[in-house]
């Protein structure tokens, strides 16, 4: 292939480093200058590098966006329980807070070790509401009122 011959003007820093870089590799300063040229020309790693983190980093920033909306779902889901239990459990009578105080630390402990059994398995109640509230068949209302169902 024929070859174009270009005249350029360099700064002597810039042209000491390309005659130099020459020298070290035993290349012409011309062969040196066109892969610098063809380089600077075409996309080079960092574009691409800059590309596979762009990609990466829209990955990541859709992971945060599904959990923020899990997070959301979770403090709804408890502070929905949490409203409803307050406002449909009367108050316990004087005589029987012992009693219940007991009692309530036994529901306790089972409620803790049934959450570690949960976690630990990966079953989550946030699955099964979705597996339930998007299966078209399912007749289960899945409503922000807990006393529709």
């Amino acid at each position: 292939m024929k070859k174009v011959q270009l005249s350029i003007y360099l700064d002597r820093g810039i042209f000491g480093s390309l005659e130099a870089l020459a020298k070290r590799h035993s290349k012409p300063k011309s062969l040196v200058a066109e892969a610098a040229i063809s380089s600077f020309l075409s996309p080079d790693d960092s574009d691409r590098r800059e590309a596979a983190i762009a990609k990466r980093l829209d990955r990541i920033v859709r992971m945060l966006e599904r959990l923020e909306r899990n997070d959301s779902v979770t403090l709804e889901t408890i502070a929905l329980f949490v409203r409803f239990w307050l406002t449909s459990t009367p108050a316990l009578p004087e005589q029987s807070s012992p009693a219940a105080r007991a009692k309530g630390g036994e529901r306790y402990d089972r409620f803790v070790e049934a959450l570690g059994r949960r976690l630990s398995s990966g079953s989550t109640v946030l699955k099964e509401v979705s597996m339930e509230s998007s299966d078209p068949g399912s007749t289960t209302p899945v409503t922000g009122d807990p006393g529709s169902h």
